[in-house]
């Protein structure tokens, strides 16, 4: 147990975490991250330093005071049959009476698939189904309840998440480049779950993300175009769709009426962390807002030793969300 946990502080230093999803289970935030393993290894833009084997879960009662439970190991790469290794950013979700936690792993030949494992309890630990979840790819699952009980899986990530070999519908591993610069840049993947949340309901299909003015984000538009790492939550009847722009290290948001899109570009949430990657959720936990992110500053800019950070989040009244600097008030 780490006691008095502060805003933008890293919420647990025994171990390295990163890729945050919070969730509000049986009255306590629950938060499902991955798990940075310690090496010397040099990084590269494909993630080969990213080895990470195993999940924990952690978990905090009263914000105001906060005391973070690390429930130990609930999955682990050789538990799962299909996966061969680096178990990236998970997610869980609750349905039916079950707990369900997804996660990427690269199957036996190297392509990055998403599996699902079963609990009976928030804290894990969690049995794995024999494979993956068909016609999965890519990266980074969230999963959205919604409020009429359908359930839709978020996904994808450039580069290392292998998104850009996707573009034709099969896997091409000789393609490395996303769209040009001046054309529409590639987005989340969205699927409906079928009612047991095993499987897709719906074919996966990308998610538009355009301007005010109804025109795509372009892949050169880096500053908001799509990288990784989706998350969706609701506020005020919309959605917001929040995701990481990659090489310009930013976590910003677009909107819309239907959780499959398209949504509409709004701002930036949270400004540029140490380290190379950015990754969060947004939760909301008795009455306030916060948005669980990750950064490098415990292991000094380490790009594969990151730990997994909370601070409070703002909406303004036209439902525009007051963009955050993790460090302004040092």
């Amino acid at each position: 147990m780490v006691k008095n946990v502060k805003p933008n502080e890293p919420i647990v230093t025994h171990i390295y975490t990163a890729d945050p999803s919070a969730h509000v289970f049986e009255g306590k935030l629950y938060i499902y991250p991955s798990h940075d393993l310690e090496h010397d290894e040099p990084s590269n833009d494909n993630g080969d330093q990213y080895k990470m084997e195993d999940y924990h879960v952690l978990s905090i009662e009263d914000m105001d005071s906060p005391e973070v439970v690390d429930h130990g190991e609930v999955l682990h790469v050789k538990d799962v049959p299909w996966a061969s290794r680096q178990m990236w950013a998970p997610d869980s979700a609750y349905k039916n009476g079950k707990y369900y936690f997804y996660f990427p792993a690269r199957d036996k030949d190297g392509i990055f698939r998403i599996g699902v494992a079963t609990g009976t309890s928030p804290a894990g630990p969690f049995t794995p189904e024999e494979n993956y979840i068909p016609g999965s790819f890519s990266i980074d699952p969230a999963v959205y309840v919604d409020e009429d009980d359908r359930a839709y899986m978020y996904f994808g990530g450039l580069w290392g998440g292998q998104l850009e070999k996707w573009q034709t519908g099969t896997f091409k591993e000789e393609v490395t480049e996303g769209p040009a610069p001046t054309e529409p840049a590639l987005g989340p993947i969205v699927a409906e779950l079928t009612d047991d949340m095993l499987t897709f309901k719906s074919e996966p299909k990308e998610i538009k993300i355009i301007d005010e003015d109804g025109n795509p984000i372009l892949a050169g538009d880096e500053d908001r175009r799509y990288f990784e790492g989706p998350w969706v939550h609701k506020y005020n009847g919309l959605y917001y769709l929040s995701y990481s722009t990659g090489t310009t290290h930013k976590i910003v948001y677009a909107v819309s009426e239907n959780p499959q899109g398209p949504f509409v570009y709004k701002g930036t949430i949270l400004t540029p962390v140490i380290g190379w990657t950015t990754h969060h959720s947004i939760v909301e936990f008795k009455d306030k807002w916060y948005l669980f992110y990750h950064d490098c500053s415990l292991s000094n800019g380490i790009n594969h030793k990151r730990s997994v950070k909370f601070t409070e989040i703002k909406y303004n009244e036209d439902g525009t969300i007051q963009t955050i600097d993790p460090y302004g008030d040092k």
